[in-house]
């Protein structure tokens, strides 16, 4: 198993993510056993499937559709541990995701999820903007708030008890940049998840939301969690290239119990 800091070139920096590369699925309770031993954002499974890799992606409480962040360190492992070389090809629950390299490190291709109309806040959620201007969004597995600008989204407080009400759903609050196009924070405690470092997923949905209010298409997109990260990003079609790169910060061996 690999430990790899993902949209970081430097250890401690970005999303830590576990990887383990397979020949076949383990049982899907063990594998969420190891995430929840592992006790990081996701732990990703791969394995080869003829034509590139089947990926999947645990956090410590259940399987999750789409993890940006996990698919990096996952494309790092295959590359700089077991010499893969070339443009990877994922297959999820999400559809295919493409991963090159570029320069020092990796463009993902995703696919573009655009913003969804949401009237209104869920209650509990809302209370925590009482008297901020803002604006509500979603997609399939998250809601999203635009809050004023950027100062507003690095003060925000979160209050994760009334968070986690959204159960496998997160919180994702974003805000204009000074110094970036946008920056972004996202909680998931109801996935064991209290603030991501550096989410990739939430940004198939910022990035279309961004470069229709801004008027472009690549966009330089900050997430303003403690360890933070920078992704370079830009909305191709129905697409979304997120540039980033990832270091190995630890190689493991695992042991599972033998009555598995």
């Amino acid at each position: 198993m690999y430990q790899v800091d993902a949209f970081s070139d430097r250890i401690f920096g970005g999303n830590p993510a576990a990887v383990l590369i397979l020949d076949d699925w383990l049982a899907d309770n063990v594998m969420q056993s190891i995430a929840a031993e592992n006790n990081l954002a996701e732990t990703a499974f791969a394995r080869p499937n003829g034509k590139g890799w089947d990926l999947r992606w645990f956090t410590p409480v259940h399987e999750v559709d789409f993890c940006g962040h996990a698919t990096l360190a996952t494309a790092h492992v295959l590359a700089a541990h077991h010499n893969v070389p070339g443009e990877m090809a994922f297959l999820t629950r999400v559809g295919e995701l493409r991963i090159a390299h570029v320069g020092g490190g990796y463009r993902m291709d995703l696919p573009s999820f655009p913003p969804e109309p949401l009237p209104a806040l869920p209650v509990l959620i809302a209370e925590l903007f009482a008297g901020v201007e803002y604006n509500a969004f979603r997609n399939f597995e998250n809601i999203f708030v635009e809050l004023p600008d950027e100062a507003a989204v690095r003060a925000f407080v979160p209050d994760l008890a009334k968070i986690a009400t959204l159960k496998s759903q997160g919180l994702v609050i974003t805000g204009k940049s000074d110094t970036h196009d946008f920056v972004s924070r996202y909680f998931a405690p109801g996935a064991g998840i209290p603030e991501d470092p550096v989410t990739g997923s939430i940004h198939a949905t910022l990035v279309p939301y961004w470069a229709n209010k801004l008027g472009k298409t690549r966009l330089s997109a900050f997430q303003a969690s403690a360890r933070g990260g920078h992704l370079l990003c830009e909305l191709a079609g129905d697409r979304v290239l997120i540039t980033g790169k990832a270091i190995t910060f630890m190689q493991a061996e695992i042991h599972l119990p033998k009555d598995l």
